[in-house]
Parts: C-alpha cells; structure tokens; sequence
C-alpha cells in the first residue's frame, strides 16, 4: 500500500479496506475454530467472532458491521460445509438480528454504551433471531418459548465476556497510528 501523504482520504480508504479483510478474515478463522470446539450447551457457541465486528463498528462505523458479520457468516459456512443448512439458516437470521441491534443501538445512543452493552444487546438479538428461525423451521411446537429465558442468560453472559475483549480490543487498536487519525472514520 503506497499512498501519497498528500492524499490522507485515499489512504484512510485503503486501510479501511485492508484492516476490514483483516477482521472478516479473523472473525472466519475464530468462527471456524469456535465450531471445532464443544459447545457448553446444545445449539449454543459463544461467539467469539463478533469481538471483530463490534471492533469494526467502533473503529468505523455500522457498514463495517455488517461487512465483517456477513463475510463471516458467509465465508464460514462455506468453509465448514454448512452452507444452505438449517445450521446456516439460524446463524444468519441470528448475525442479521445482532448485527442490526448493534448498528441501531451504536447509532441510537452513539458513546453512551459501551462495546459491553452493544455487545449485550446484540448477543440477545442473535439468540432472538436464531430461536425464530428455529421454530420456523426446526421445532414447530410453542415449548421451544420455554428454552429461551436460559439461552438469553447464556447470551448476556458470553456478551459481557465478548464486551469486554472487544472493548480491550478497541482500546489497543485506537493507539495505532492508523486509528488515531480522525479520517478513518470518514473513509468509505
């Protein structure tokens, strides 16, 4: 990456774009691993991959977001040979009902929550959404209402825990010299 000093806009543009493959690249790669291990409850991981799209959401902006979860999502299931499967399905009703709790919730109250809240809401969402398409398509019986109360407990507690890397994350990020400039986050 050879960018004039005279162009700064240009380069934040391109940092934007590599540090963003970097982060969808990473959230693949902490998905794909977070698969390979056991789950502490059935249908339930922890999530480990959106610590990359709540840093991109704070680093830049929503459509940061959404890139890094989707390309995740995508990518992840491609990978893993999950793609079109209910597996599938319910990971992407519940990264799109996260995702857009996240982006709502930064853009609702902007600085006042904190990477450990957004990613708490966003947690909830995701169980949310996965638990819809769950009974849409899975388990068409109303018991399955039952279960959510303890998967929403299980999510707000991995949610703190992802808050909190991500959280640290940012942090580290924001004393790079290509995160302090105040043009990264205005590059497209």
């Amino acid at each position: 990456m050879t960018s004039s000093a005279v162009d700064p806009l240009r380069l934040a543009a391109e940092r934007r774009r590599y540090f963003l493959a970097l982060f969808a690249a990473l959230a693949v790669a902490l998905h794909a691993a977070e698969f390979l291990l056991p789950s502490p409850a059935p249908w339930f991981r922890l999530g480990i991959a959106n610590i990359l799209a709540l840093t991109a959401l704070f680093l830049y902006d929503g459509r940061a977001a959404w890139s890094v979860n989707l390309t995740r999502i995508l990518v992840g299931a491609l990978l893993l040979g999950t793609f079109l499967s209910p597996r599938f399905a319910m990971s992407l009703a519940g990264g799109v009902a996260a995702t857009a709790l996240m982006v709502g919730s930064r853009r609702l109250l902007g600085d006042r929550l904190s990477p450990v809240g957004v990613s708490v809401i966003a947690a909830a969402g995701h169980t949310f959404g996965q638990f819809v398409i769950a009974r849409w398509l899975l388990i068409q019986h109303a018991g399955l209402w039952h279960l959510l109360p303890f998967f929403l407990l299980l999510a707000v507690i991995t949610g703190i825990g992802n808050g909190f890397a991500a959280d640290w994350l940012i942090r580290q990020l924001r004393k790079h010299p290509a995160f302090a400039s105040p043009v990264c986050k205005g590059a497209a």
